[in-house]
């Protein structure tokens, strides 16, 4: 796998930052959930991203958000879903980035996502074997994450 850059140049001694190259879950689901928890302090990112995993929160879906249905409980917008394994792929890099920032000395406290970017990966690409010798190409979608947090008085 090719070592590749951070897309987004922050420094600083109050920063920690995390990235996860070619994770097996939906690109779309992983580009709503970065729009959402941005802004969000770790803890209540994961909390609702539990919640997500339960089926009780949705995520809005603001993007990709043809022929998604109403769901209750969204605040300023009305569709959106669950997104279960991409919601499970980002509780476990959000616990990563606070197991970085408590190694720099941060307070894993205080600490608010100030960037969250998604690129697509790339694609695995087999076939399903289908009747009278034919064939049908499938691809499974990858998405590589990078999340950057700050420590935040």
């Amino acid at each position: 796998m090719a070592r590749t850059e951070y897309s987004c140049r922050i420094a600083g001694d109050d920063i920690a930052r995390v990235k996860a190259n070619e994770l097996p879950i939906s690109p779309k689901h992983a580009i709503e959930i970065a729009r959402f928890i941005k802004g969000m302090n770790t803890a209540e990112a994961v909390d609702y991203l539990n919640e997500v995993i339960a089926l009780k929160k949705a995520i809005p879906f603001k993007r990709f958000n043809r022929d998604v249905a109403h769901k209750r409980g969204l605040k300023k917008w009305d569709a959106g879903r669950y997104p279960v394994k991409a919601s499970e792929a980002y509780i476990k890099i959000l616990n990563s980035v606070e197991k970085n920032a408590e190694y720099i000395g941060l307070d894993t406290e205080n600490l608010r996502i100030i960037h969250a970017s998604i690129n697509r990966g790339r694609c695995h690409k087999a076939i399903f074997p289908r009747a009278m010798g034919r064939a049908t190409p499938k691809r499974r979608e990858t998405a590589s994450i990078e999340i950057i947090v700050r420590e935040v008085a």
